[in-house]
């Protein structure tokens, strides 16, 4: 039975409303996804694991499109041309000399900054452009999250962002000024902001519950290796506009050779009351995997596995939520106000620590590589005390680390040997802070159930992009003061923690009713 035939979320089943594929009558057993993946399918095997590296590979085009502004919209080296009596001294600055004193180094189309004379008054230009972008990703992070979780499913949503974003970021390759060029990355980031949850959703519903947190913690490696990548190819391709064309060619490149062997998330199905094509998948999983599924074993959602036997057919119905549902049970709303702000203070700090790279007097192609790389061990470490230490205990402690460091960063004068020393601080910091974002896609993930959380998420990638947004402003503030803002977001954001509940060891739930049950199960055991 391939898993093929129930991959495209586009088709509807003929009767939206399925029985359950079987009565529940005298030895047939109704089991949700976790427990049919833990008795039947297995966790982790062969065919989660192609699934999985299949999908993480849309985090590289993330990287791609959400980077490149470091090279496409960088200041070049510029030297003086001569005559000039403010162009002698060493230091001398752009805007203090006249503009025939001065010419850029390379070719003036090497970026966006040189062809359109970014420098000194219109400097405010670049910064507008990532705040737009960040702005687009905030608005496409919470479309394509509801659309995600109703109409279009998890890889239909996956596949509309992948083609968009090969569109816009082709074209921004030919924008011929610059208010069309902002105009296209704010477009850009609108379909950017669904890649990463919507491949996270689609990547970790498969999974088993034991093997689900380590696995989700390694999606974030491919976004990692997609910065490295990115500072290769940046090195190879100079001009602005043959950058963007190259970053935007492997989403097509994904669309044809990787996404149709990528299938829909049984989640997903479930709830929309398409059971036959979850079980589908389930079958597949288990054949893969080297198992089967025994006669008698059935899926159902959350709800009905607790419902009594005294009905002898269960009629499985499609399951939808919204953000309005979150909001109205007390259970989810506290959930999601905490998981907002805890995302907008950790982007500020992450992305506010990140641009600092590109101020340093160093080779950015290696300086952008070598920051990617340095994230690694933080995901590496996030992963393996996920399990050990708990989702709400690391999650306070990794924002109090980087908390800490940039509150003595803060201490520390930006000279001498006390710059070497906040320089340290500050990469102690983005270590601490790049575990935190890591580990707040599996917490945040694990706090909803399945019909709201590609929305939830996407709440929480919106409060992130506002983070990226204000970052900015936070860095030109120069001195101590951006640690001090930074280290006050990591302390405040551990403190928030506090309120979250614990998830280890807890089931991944469908639908609001079910984890409302859950948590009465858990007030009623306690």
């Amino acid at each position: 039975m391939s898993d093929m035939s129930a991959s495209d979320p586009g088709g509807q089943a003929a009767d939206i409303r399925q029985p359950l594929l079987a009565a529940a009558g005298k030895g047939s057993e109704r089991l949700t996804v976790d427990e049919m993946l833990q008795k039947h399918c297995g966790e982790f095997g062969r065919w989660q694991l192609r699934h999985f590296v299949l999908t993480s590979l849309a985090w590289v085009l993330e990287a791609f499109h959400t980077l490149v502004m470091i090279f496409a919209d960088q200041e070049p080296e510029w030297s003086c041309v001569g005559g000039g009596s403010g162009c002698g001294p060493e230091g001398a600055r752009i805007c203090e000399m006249e503009p025939g004193w001065w010419r850029w180094s390379g070719a003036t189309g090497i970026s966006t900054v040189s062809e359109w004379g970014l420098i000194c008054g219109e400097k405010y230009k670049v910064g507008l452009v990532q705040a737009m972008f960040f702005g687009g990703c905030m608005i496409g992070a919470g479309i394509f999250g509801h659309l995600s979780d109703s109409t279009l499913g998890r890889k239909g949503s996956l596949k509309v962002v992948c083609i968009l974003n090969a569109i816009f970021g082709i074209a921004t390759a030919f924008s011929p000024n610059y208010w069309i060029y902002t105009l296209l990355r704010f477009l850009t980031g609108f379909s950017t902001g669904g890649v990463g949850l919507c491949a996270f959703v689609l990547a970790t519903e498969p999974l088993g519950p034991a093997k689900r947190a380590a696995a989700g913690m390694s999606t974030f490696y491919f976004f990692s290796s997609g910065i490295a990548a990115l500072s290769a190819i940046a090195y190879v391709f100079k001009s602005w506009r043959q950058l963007y064309i190259a970053t935007s060619l492997p989403s097509f490149f994904f669309l044809f050779l990787v996404l149709p062997f990528i299938s829909e998330s049984p989640r997903w199905f479930l709830v929309r009351g398409r059971v036959t094509e979850a079980t589908n998948i389930m079958a597949a999983i288990a054949k893969a995997n080297g198992n089967h599924l025994p006669e008698g074993v059935f899926l159902a959602i959350d709800e009905d596995t607790k419902q009594s036997s005294k009905q002898d057919q269960i009629q499985q119905t499609t399951q939808s939520g919204s953000l309005l549902d979150v909001m109205r049970s007390p259970i989810t709303r506290i959930r999601l106000i905490l998981a907002v702000a805890i995302n907008f203070m950790c982007a500020v700090v992450y992305y506010g620590l990140s641009l600092n790279v590109v101020n340093l007097d160093t080779n950015i192609y290696l300086t952008v590589a070598l920051n990617a790389v340095a994230e690694m061990p933080a995901f590496l470490i996030t992963a393996l005390l996920l399990d050990v230490c708990g989702r709400k205990p690391l999650a306070i402690g990794t924002l109090w680390f980087s908390g800490v460091f940039c509150l003595c960063g803060s201490l520390m004068k930006g000279v001498g040997m006390w710059k070497i020393v906040r320089m340290v601080c500050g990469m102690l910091g983005i270590f601490g802070m790049a575990g935190t974002y890591n580990l707040l896609y599996i917490y945040t993930a694990e706090l909803f159930p399945t019909v709201v959380r590609n929305a939830a998420l996407g709440c929480g990638t919106q409060a992130s992009q506002m983070g990226a947004i204000l970052a900015p402003f936070v860095v030109v503030m120069g001195g101590g003061l951006p640690f001090a803002v930074f280290a006050g977001c990591g302390i405040m954001g551990g403190a928030l923690a506090f309120y979250l509940p614990e998830t280890l060891n807890k089931p991944l739930y469908d639908t609001m009713g079910g984890i409302e049950d859950g948590e009465k199960d858990c007030l009623n055991n306690a």
